[in-house]
């Protein structure tokens, strides 16, 4: 400590400034200072606290194993705070600046360096306390060998010292060099001292002996003369004066002769003055000796002088030029360096001042942001502010707490939005459904979900799943109790139950009503989450970076906005919106998005397939008529299609149901008209019957349209009157009444694969059992002759067959339109159900070849009857002949009102046919060969007469051209 310190220490209090600091701190109190040296010159090391306020980071007065919070106060105001360093250091450190100040001169105001006064500097040497003291302390009574690792760690006493990489290794290599140079030297050297030891040793024993007396005389005089030229020699010793002045015999010779005491103190005059000549005698040899030496120095020195005087005139001048450059030169630029600094360090200070003032309005203008549902404002604000406070603002003191204020108030800010998106969520899939408005508050939803990606916070999707869940549910439960509350035969005030025995209450009318609102109040909401969908996903886009954000006006719900097109964003987004969201997060977000519309649709089909599963506990959807469940699957089938254009995909647990309610509908529909048409055989006496203009107009909007649909029902001023025949394009079927009802069934069937398609292959099935049981019933009824016992038939006439075969073919005819109808609609899986359609035909079509070839028989019959009676004889033509062209024309007049004359010709031609070859065999047996005889001339003339018979039949003209057909038999 210089002079000046110790002169401020006893001046100013100890706790007025820390001497160990770089940075000078004046403090105002005790306390102040107690404060700071525990926060910079304290170690805390387990529960104890060390001192370390003292030169090294050490405390001389305070162990260093620690202590106690409470002993480590009691030890600073004791030793710290009303004293410089602190016990007995401290006065060490005091009577050593007391020492110092007598050997230090004044200290000038010059600053430049100064050899008298730096010599005085504290250094290392001037320690009191040194490691190895302190290591082998004899106070201790067993060394504390952990003294270095306890304090600083296991690997402390161990560690390895490396290399400096600035001090090389120092080897025998490096002095390599030295050695070549001086071995040359040391052998010259060498002999040299031999030659000289061999020129001296001749005169050396010749003057041996005088050297050696020479030696002892000097060593005699040279030992009575060394008391006196010894480094302790003082005559205020005692036992040194005695020595020199031998008083006791002095004292001894008292008591003899006057003449003797004079005698004792020449003697040691004399002895005085003799060891004064030796002196003199070595010092005038060594003179002469070194005579020329000395006169050499003498005149050195002189030179040595001159040479100073002159050097010390050149420093005079030197410094004269030094201190010229430093007042002109030096002082005015570290002037002007210094203002630049102190300018630069008061810019510094004005713009750290500017941003304390800013940081101080942070937390007013957060809440102002808030306020204004500015959630992003607010976060960044809060980011930047925690930026500035950890790097331009570290370290200063005011602001100690604000950064975990602003934490806390972040935290805030999450729980706003938290709050405000579940209230503004409620609100907005709560608001009536007769609002259509898409979204209501648009503007603070999007300032909401900004805020949320901005934390990083992507729970709104599940929010706004569960408020959308509990909205869907309320609004089913609301049109239930509306429906129920204003049907006027449901008492609802009375034991009816829950609300779902109220809603069974309802009829049909009242309950598709229900269903309707049902519908359309879930429509309102799915279209909401739609909205809302488009516009997260515009803005998880722009939060990406993905999307430029547009400024548009909110529109109203005829231009709602479509799924994933940025371009109808709904609010007014600053275009330079930071990147917030990950490109991963963006695509987990989308994800996430999609999945809840999903789940939202899938939701609202539960909810409307628990309506209808309460309706149906009692068998309601089973007895409802075929047009009241078509009406109802068209609803569903609409709702289900709104549906899929909202979520994009199909929602099976509403067609699942619907699947159910239609198969057993299916069921029921095909016994009613299986059993219908079973009933209507069973009656069905096959006669014509005349075409009513319903059945009639059914097949002209079939021609018409192409599709197997029924025509819409218009009413007629007059009744028109039933045709005979049924036309179908340019053809006509004669057909009797139980065919018109299939052909209305099949088309019933086709009209309910329109109205419910996902029942096609279910109706398919059905149909192809329904025509199979027609085909076969016919078979049964006229081929195998069932009619007759059932309707009372006395014969199955080839009137029936042809009407019967007339009837198959119209359903033939029909059967290619409805394949092609259920074609459409069939799902692709299941197009091998298509192949029953061919089989059905090819049945048909064997049961029309049976009625034919039923036909013919009954023709050969009846000529193998007229034939075996056959005899050649006069008159012509016979009469066997004419009962047969009688027969034919009977049943050419039975067939042409039914079949169409190409088919009754072919029929004759195949009857014609037979008839040749049951003649050919009678004139076989009757031994009539074509030999031109009178026989065979008779037999000519009936086969003229008989192809002259078909000529007068209608359609038959020419049937028989050749009648050599019978000769060919033989």
């Amino acid at each position: 400590m210089s002079v000046t310190q110790a002169q401020h220490s006893n001046s100013n209090p100890a706790w007025k400034k820390c001497n160990f600091c770089r940075d000078v701190y004046i403090f105002k109190s005790p306390r102040d200072f107690n404060q700071h040296l525990r926060d910079f010159h304290c170690s805390k090391e387990g529960g104890s606290y060390v001192c370390r306020y003292g030169m090294n980071g050490v405390c001389p007065s305070l162990p260093l194993e620690g202590v106690s919070d409470r002993d480590y106060d009691d030890h600073v105001v004791r030793d710290h705070v009303h004293t410089n360093y602190g016990g007995a250091r401290s006065k060490q450190l005091e009577r050593l600046s007391q020492e110092q100040s007598q050997y230090e001169p004044q200290v000038s105001g010059n600053s430049d360096p100064n050899i008298v006064q730096d010599q005085y500097k504290w250094t290392i040497h001037n320690s009191t306390v040194n490691m190895p003291a302190l290591l082998n302390d004899p106070r201790l009574v067993k060394r504390e060998t952990d003294f270095f690792t306890k304090t600083w760690g296991q690997s402390f006493e161990k560690v390895e010292i490396l290399p400096s990489p600035y001090v090389p290794e120092i080897g025998p290599e490096h002095f390599e060099k030295y050695f070549r140079k001086t071995s040359a030297r040391l052998k010259k050297h060498s002999r040299n001292k031999t030659s000289l030891t061999s020129a001296q040793s001749g005169g050396r024993e010749t003057i041996h002996s005088h050297h050696l007396k020479q030696l002892e005389q000097s060593r005699a005089e040279l030992d009575q003369i060394k008391l006196f030229m010894s480094a302790h020699f003082s005559l205020e010793n005692p036992d040194v004066f005695n020595t020199v002045f031998p008083w006791t015999q002095i004292e001894e010779s008292k008591s003899s002769q006057q003449q003797g005491q004079k005698q004792s103190s020449k003697l040691l005059q004399e002895k005085l003055s003799h060891y004064l000549d030796i002196v003199e005698v070595r010092i005038a040899r060594q003179i002469s000796q070194k005579s020329e030496a000395f006169f050499h120095a003498m005149t050195s020195h002189d030179e040595l002088q001159e040479k100073l005087t002159h050097t010390v005139q050149c420093i005079k001048r030197l410094r004269e030029c030094m201190n010229t450059l430093d007042e002109k030169m030096a002082k005015e630029s570290l002037r002007v360096m210094k203002l630049s600094r102190a300018r630069a360090n008061y810019m510094a200070l004005f713009n750290k001042l500017k941003i304390m003032a800013s940081i101080h309005e942070t937390q007013p203008t957060i809440q102002r942001l808030l306020s204004n549902n500015e959630f992003i404002g607010a976060l960044d604000l809060i980011s930047t502010s925690q930026d500035v406070l950890n790097k331009d603002l570290a370290g200063i003191h005011s602001f100690r707490h604000l950064g975990s204020q602003l934490a806390e108030m972040e935290k805030l800010i999450d729980k706003m939005l938290q709050a405000d998106l579940s209230k503004c969520v409620t609100m907005e899939l709560n608001r009536p459904v007769c609002d259509t408005m898409m979204l209501a508050e648009e503007e603070r939803l999007v300032s909401i979900l900004f805020g949320m990606l901005r934390q990083h916070k992507f729970n709104f999707i599940d929010v706004y799943r569960e408020e959308a869940f509990t909205a869907l549910k309320a609004v089913v439960k609301q049109t239930v109790v509306e429906a129920v509350a204003v049907a006027d035969d449901v008492d609802t005030e009375g034991n009816a139950g829950s609300l779902a025995d109220q809603m069974r209450l309802l009829n049909y009318s009242q309950w598709m009503n229900l269903l309707g609102n049902v519908f359309s109040s879930l429509m309102v909401l799915l279209n909401r989450v739609k909205a809302f969908y488009g516009v997260v996903s515009d803005i998880v886009g722009i939060a990406a970076g993905r999307t430029k954000a547009p400024s548009v006006t909110t529109p109203t719900s005829e231009d709602a906005p479509e799924l994933n097109e940025p371009e109808h964003l709904q609010v007014s987004v600053s275009e330079d919106v930071d990147v917030m969201v990950t490109s991963a997060e963006h695509d987990k977000v989308q994800a996430s998005l999609k999945e809840m519309l999903n789940s939202v649709c899938d939701y609202a089909h539960d909810r409307c397939v628990k309506v209808m599963t309460a309706r149906a506990k009692d068998g309601f959807l089973e007895r409802l008529s075929s047009a009241e469940f078509v009406a109802l699957s068209r609803d569903i089938e609409a709702f289900v299609s709104d549906t899929e254009q909202v979520c994009g995909r199909k929602s099976m647990s509403l067609r699942g149901i619907l699947q159910t309610q239609a198969n057993k509908f299916v069921a029921r529909f095909h016994e009613e008209r299986k059993t219908k048409l079973s009933l209507i055989l069973d009656n069905e006496r096959w006669k014509q019957a005349d075409v009513p203009t319903e059945f009639q107009e059914l097949v002209n909007h079939i021609v018409i349209s192409g599709t197997l649909t029924l025509p819409e029902k218009r009413s007629e001023s007059g009744e028109s009157k039933p045709t005979e025949c049924l036309c179908v394009g340019e053809e006509q079927f004669s057909v009797v009444g139980t065919v018109l009802m299939l052909i209305k069934m099949m088309v019933e069937y086709c009209q309910c694969v329109v109205d419910i398609p996902s029942a096609t292959p279910d109706l398919l099935t059905r149909l192809i059992d329904l025509l199979k049981m027609f085909n076969s019933r016919t078979c049964q009824l006229l081929i195998g002759a069932g009619a007759r016992q059932l309707v009372g038939l006395k014969t199955i006439s080839t009137r029936n067959l042809a009407l019967a075969s007339r009837c198959l073919q119209l359903v033939v005819h029909f059967i290619p339109k409805v394949k092609d109808h259920f074609q459409q609609t069939l799902p692709g899986k299941s197009s091998n159900m298509l192949k029953n359609f061919e089989k059905i035909t090819k049945d048909y079509d064997d049961h029309i070849e049976e009625i034919n070839h039923k036909l013919v028989s009954i023709s050969e019959n009846m000529a193998e009857a007229q034939l075996s009676k056959y005899e050649v004889k006069a008159p012509m033509p016979s009469q066997c002949f004419r009962s047969i062209c009688k027969q034919m024309a009977k049943l050419h007049e039975a067939l042409v009102g039914i079949l169409p004359l190409p088919q009754i010709r072919l029929l004759f031609e195949r009857m014609n046919e037979s008839f040749m070859r049951i003649l050919g065999r009678r004139l076989v047996v009757l031994g009539v060969s074509h030999d031109g005889g009178p026989q065979c001339g008779l037999v000519i003339s009936d086969l003229v007469f008989y192809s002259g018979s078909f000529n007068t039949l209608k359609g038959l003209d020419g049937l028989v051209q050749n009648t050599k057909a019978v000769w060919d038999i033989r």
